[in-house]
């Protein structure tokens, strides 16, 4: 688990609506993963198993979120929510651009491009975590790369 922890944590954080809820989504992701620790029969590899556990936990949060809406107690919650970010960091505005660019990517061509070449796992891994074919996690990636550069030229 502690090898893992920075690959789910990451995985999460792209994948979820909330990246502020990406640690207690881990933390769901590694309590799913022991209570079904018996059933893991090695067919793939521990980090292949625990990103699809992950990948499922962020869309039954997003379901549950979708089901019950929250409502805000302020009338700018997104302005609130930017100044609550910490700035200055190292990479911090280089994140927030890669962030934005990655939303204008659909979510099956951004899930396949942040698995290969963001937390580098092979292609044929991500495909076993997504649950479809390797030439389809591939061409995913290739649209993804286009859609960034197109983006990227835009800008």
């Amino acid at each position: 688990m502690r090898a893992l922890h920075r690959d789910v944590l990451r995985y999460v954080a792209h994948l979820s609506a909330d990246p502020q809820a990406a640690d207690d989504l881990a933390q769901d992701t590694f309590l799913r993963a022991l209570g079904s620790l018996h059933r893991f029969e090695g067919r793939s590899s521990a980090r292949t198993w625990l990103l699809s556990i992950a990948r499922r936990t962020v869309v039954d949060s997003l379901r549950h979120a979708a089901a019950r809406p929250r409502l805000s107690d302020r009338d700018d919650w997104q302005a609130a929510a930017e100044q609550a970010q910490p700035r200055g960091l190292p990479g911090f505005d280089d994140g927030i651009a890669l962030a934005e660019l990655l939303d204008g990517i659909p979510p099956e061509r951004r899930e396949a491009f942040v698995l290969t070449q963001l937390l580098q796992q092979p292609y044929a891994e991500a495909a076993a975590a997504i649950g479809c074919p390797v030439g389809t996690v591939r061409s995913r990636v290739a649209r993804a790369r286009a859609t960034l550069i197109e983006a990227l030229a835009a800008a």
